[in-house]
């Protein structure tokens, strides 16, 4: 489980993230949604200490983020383009990661060997760096590195941008499944109300730092979640 408690971020006097509690069930896929702004980001950096809140604590399965680093060898994440190593070739930054999570080679290949589909051909094998890939490519590389080592918990910030609509379906696919996978928890955020409504069971709106609201999806969620935005 992870649990937020009096999270607050505030910059320049100005307050963008405000939750007083929030907690997301082990098992749970969660999705975020909102407008830029929004709060979205700034919340998943919070969860992953990448930013320290102004107020308030981030607990990951009992683990105080922000005092041990222990929650790290069951979480991962793909938040942007700065979680990989540029000057890498994909295999190489895939190897990398498999090391940090005790993955040899053999077992990095036979886990990307499921990935065909997604790569299409673009990732494996060829003699560019991830820094000369499409931003597609590189997002597919980014991604795919975030599952490696079966982690419990996984982070994936707007994972449908700059994919194409094949890449999006097969990418969808890939989340349902790790949703039916035990005790694995996943956290979406997207501008695509209908791509985050697809693969998630839960979704909450954040407007202005604020939860708006907290949703478990039904068939009416995403037709809900378009009138919210769409009120005049």
């Amino acid at each position: 489980m992870i649990e937020i408690r009096n999270i607050t971020k505030t910059y320049n006097k100005e307050t963008v993230l405000k939750i007083d509690s929030l907690k997301i069930n082990s098992g749970q896929t969660f999705g975020l949604v909102g407008n830029n702004g929004a709060g979205k980001t700034t919340l998943f950096s919070a969860l992953l200490d990448l930013i320290k809140p102004t107020t308030g604590e981030v607990l990951n399965n009992g683990i105080n983020v922000r005092t041990s680093e222990d929650w790290k060898s069951f979480t991962s994440a793909f938040l942007d383009e700065s979680f990989l190593i540029s000057y890498l070739m994909p295999e190489e930054y895939f190897y990398f990661v498999g090391e940090l999570r005790n993955f040899s080679k053999k077992q990095v290949d036979e886990f990307l060997s499921q990935f065909e589909d997604l790569f299409n051909g673009e990732i494996l094998g060829g003699k560019k760096f991830i820094r000369d890939l499409s931003k597609g490519n590189q997002k597919k590389v980014g991604i795919v590195a975030a599952l490696i080592g079966d982690p419990e918990v996984i982070v994936l910030d707007e994972p449908f941008a700059n994919l194409d609509p094949t890449t999006q379906i097969r990418l969808k696919k890939i989340i349902k499944n790790l949703s039916q996978k035990v005790g694995v928890t996943v956290l979406v955020s997207s501008h695509d109300l209908q791509d985050v409504t697809e693969v998630s069971d839960r979704i909450v709106l954040l407007e202005k730092g604020l939860v708006i609201k907290d949703i478990k999806k039904t068939k009416k969620t995403l037709q809900d979640l378009e009138s919210y935005f769409t009120k005049e």
